[in-house]
């Protein structure tokens, strides 16, 4: 079976869920609601990896849809301003270096935690339709340096379409790279075992390509899922992770060191460590405070070596992506890694540091 037949084969509704466990009546009843708003998709290869023995299992977490969902309706569906930074549908462009396109509203696999949830597998009013017009935009903008194909996840895209993509993107001189961020290699390693990595590679002859994924846990890393990277890498593909901190997934000092050892250890960049959106649905569920947080990516990076704690711990903000520096006395210390305004651009900023706050929003302004 090719990969889109195997994906037909996806878990997506309740009573295909209740082949792999047992629901009690009332929870049941409860996620049969949430899916109806949030739909669940998922690979059956990823729901392989649940221990379903484990209420608390990692993968279980990050998959498969909660009760807890229907009550967390604090925080938001557009948590960094993605519309008003959207030029045109499917293009936003919010640092002056990168343009992002989205290519597709759907996913191999629905993250539970997912900051794009007003969309994926609900909605296309947000995904790219005129692709030209992009490629127009793009070639007028000579500050663009990059291109970031995300979606949805674009490697869901059969390859002629992302062969167009790739056609279009890099004759355009100013371009220094492309950059696909995909949870493939994650939750569908099959996918790249067609030509796809080939694919991609010849490109990488003309202009340089980056495939930036979103490992979160070490049980991600499968015989299957390191083999897929390695397909990636062998065609000369430069491989970066961005992970984001998951409360009940890696929100232990010791989890989150293995991740970054079993992502050196597979030849993938460590690039980010997301603080948790606070995305509606989502926000009381994943999201650690701030000082947790802190605590917990310092006590992890006391274990590593220095290739391996090379991420920064951010926040992605409506302004920008700000650095999470230090925590002392009850103040947090920040610093804009990207930012919008770009004459915020590297700027250290303290803020008072409110009991359990998770976002920049729920700071006070230093006295």
């Amino acid at each position: 079976m090719n990969w889109k037949g195997e994906l037909k084969r996806n878990v997506r509704t309740i009573d295909e869920l209740k082949e792999f466990v047992d629901l009690p009546k009332d929870v049941e009843e409860k996620l049969r609601k949430v899916v109806e708003i949030h739909p669940m998709n998922v690979t059956r290869y990823y729901i392989s990896l649940i221990d379903w023995s484990n209420s608390n299992d990692p993968i279980r977490k990050m998959a498969i849809p909660s009760p807890e969902e229907l009550s967390c309706v604090e925080g938001s569906y557009d948590t960094s301003g993605e519309s008003e930074n959207t030029k045109m549908r499917g293009l936003q462009h919010k640092y002056s270096e990168t343009v992002l396109v989205l290519a597709t509203n759907r996913c191999a696999t629905y993250c539970r935690f997912c900051f794009r949830k007003r969309m994926v597998g609900l909605s296309n009013d947000e995904v790219i339709r005129r692709l030209d017009s992009a490629v127009r935009y793009i070639s007028e903008h000579e500050e663009v340096t990059n291109v970031l194909i995300s979606g949805g996840d674009p490697f869901i895209l059969e390859n002629r379409i992302i062969k167009r993509f790739l056609n279009k993107l890099v004759d355009i001189p100013h371009l220094d790279f492309i950059r696909f961020g995909t949870r493939i290699p994650v939750t569908f390693p099959m996918r790249l075992e067609d030509d796809l990595p080939e694919i991609l590679g010849e490109f990488a002859e003309v202009k340089r390509i980056y495939v930036v994924t979103h490992y979160n846990h070490p049980r991600e890393f499968t015989e299957e899922s390191v083999n897929a990277i390695k397909r990636l890498i062998d065609n000369g593909i430069v491989v970066s992770n961005q992970a984001v901190l998951l409360r009940g997934v890696n929100d232990k000092p010791e989890t989150l060191a293995e991740l970054h050892r079993c992502l050196v250890r597979n030849g993938v960049v460590p690039y980010y460590v997301f603080q948790c959106r606070p995305v509606k649905r989502v926000k009381s569920i994943f999201q650690v405070p701030l000082k947790e947080g802190y605590e917990i990516v310092e006590k992890a990076k006391s274990m590593l070596d220095g290739h391996s704690k090379r991420f920064r711990y951010i926040m992605s903000h409506k302004t920008g992506k700000i650095e999470i520096v230090g925590i002392e006395n009850n103040y947090i210390y920040l610093k804009y890694h990207q930012a919008k305004d770009k004459t915020m651009l590297g700027k250290i900023f303290r803020m008072k540091l409110t009991e359990n706050a998770g976002w920049l929003d729920d700071l006070e302004v230093a006295e």
